[in-house]
C-alpha cells in the first residue's frame, strides 16, 4: 500500500473538498461533494452526537446517494451549515429528483467548539453562509489543520484540527479519510509529543517522530477528577473510496474506520464524545474478490483516519485568542 498522489482523500477520484472558516468565531465547515451523487453510509459510536439526515442512510432506507457530506463547528447550531450547502445545490440544479422539484440530499455532523475563545456572540446564525462558502471552495487540494470545521477545534491540552490521509491498495482500489478532530482524548502518546498514529505513519506525514513511550497508568487516573461537559466534544469524520459498494457495505466501511479512531485517540468513544464516521463510495471501481476486498478496503479506512487524525493535529497553527496551545507550539523544535 501506499498514499495517493496528494495524500488526501481527495485522491478518490471525483471527490472535492472545501473548507470555510470564520477566524474571528474560531469556527468554520468542511464540505465534501462531488459532481455526481454517490453512495453514502454513517456509524456513529460515541456518547453525544449531533447530526442531520442521518436516518436516511440506513441501509433498508430509499434514498441511496447524497449530494455532499458537511462537517461543522457549532455545535447544534451548525447543523445549520448543511441547509446552506442544500441551498447552494439546489441553485445548481443539482438534488434528488421529486417531480419537477429537486432536493439536495446532505447529511452532516457537528462538534462542540464554543467555548474556544471565539467570538460567538452573533446576532445571525454563520453556519449557513460558511456552508455556502465551504461548497463553493471544493477542490481536489485542500488545507490541513487549522481549517474548515477544524477551525476551533481542540483535543486534550492542545487545538485540535482537520485532517486527511490516502492509500493505494494493492488492487488499485483507493480509500481517504477526512477528519475533524474535536476530542475529549488525546492523540499525543508522550510528553515529546509523539502520536499514538505512529504506527500507521507513512514517511514523515506527521512529523516522522516514531512510537510514544509506554503509557503510564499513573497519569490516566486525571481524566477522572472532573466530569467533562456532556456534548462538548467529537471528531467527526469521513471515509471513501473510489470502490462500487452498497449502502451496507459502506456502512461496514465506516464501522471498521472507527478502529483507526481508537488507536489514535486515547480515549476515543466516551459518553462526552459524538464520534461519528461517515462513508462515501464513489461507485467507479468494480471489485472482482468482494469478501476479500471489503476487508482490505475496511483495514485501509482505519489506518487512513488514524494518518488523518494525527495530521490534523499536527498541521494545526496559531491564532491569536486560542485557548489551547498548538502542537507545534508546545513540541515543535
Amino acid at each position: 500500500m501506499r498514499p495517493g498522489a496528494r495524500n488526501l482523500i481527495t485522491d478518490v477520484e471525483g471527490l472535492l473538498v472545501g473548507n470555510a472558516a470564520d477566524a474571528r468565531l474560531k469556527s468554520g465547515v468542511t464540505v465534501l461533494t462531488a459532481a455526481s451523487p454517490f453512495t453514502a453510509a454513517v456509524h456513529v459510536m460515541g456518547g453525544a452526537p449531533g447530526t442531520r439526515e442521518t436516518d436516511l442512510l440506513a441501509p433498508e432506507n430509499l434514498v441511496s446517494e447524497v449530494d455532499a457530506l458537511v462537517l461543522s463547528g457549532g455545535s447544534a447550531l451548525g447543523l445549520a451549515a448543511a441547509s446552506g450547502v442544500a441551498d447552494a445545490l439546489r441553485e445548481q440544479g443539482r438534488g434528488f429528483a421529486v417531480g419537477d422539484q429537486r432536493v439536495p440530499i446532505v447529511p452532516g455532523a457537528i462538534l462542540f467548539d464554543l467555548l474556544n475563545g471565539g467570538d460567538k456572540g452573533w446576532v445571525q446564525n454563520p453556519y449557513p453562509a460558511l456552508g455556502r462558502a465551504a461548497l463553493l471552495q471544493a477542490a481536489e487540494d485542500f488545507a490541513l489543520g487549522s481549517e474548515g470545521a477544524g477551525a476551533g477545534a481542540t483535543v486534550a491540552g492542545l487545538k485540535g484540527g482537520l485532517g486527511s490521509a490516502s492509500v493505494v491498495l494493492p488492487s488499485g482500489v483507493t480509500v481517504g479519510a477526512l477528519v475533524a478532530v474535536n476530542a475529549l482524548g488525546s492523540p499525543v502518546g508522550d510528553a515529546r509529543g509523539r502520536f499514538w498514529a505512529a504506527p500507521f505513519e507513512f514517511g514523515e506525514e506527521f512529523g516522522g517522530l516514531g512510537l510514544p513511550e509506554p503509557p503510564d497508568p499513573a497519569a490516566l487516573p486525571a481524566l477522572k477528577t472532573h466530569a467533562p461537559e456532556p456534548g462538548a466534544n467529537t471528531t467527526i469524520a469521513i471515509v471513501a473510496t473510489d470502490a462500487r459498494l452498497t449502502k451496507a457495505e459502506a456502512r461496514r466501511m465506516a464501522i471498521a474506520a472507527h478502529d483507526g479512531m481508537a488507536r489514535a485517540i486515547v480515549p476515543s468513544h466516551t459518553p462526552f464524545d459524538g464520534d461519528l464516521v461517515f462513508a462515501a463510495a464513489t461507485g467507479s471501481r468494480a471489485l472482482s474478490d468482494p469478501a476479500a476486498e471489503l476487508l482490505l478496503i475496511g483495514h485501509a479506512a482505519a489506518s487512513c483516519l488514524a494518518r488523518a487524525i494525527a495530521r490534523g493535529v499536527h498541521a494545526a497553527r496559531p491564532a491569536p485568542g486560542d485557548a489551547l496551545p498548538a502542537w507545534c507550539e508546545r513540541f515543535a523544535g
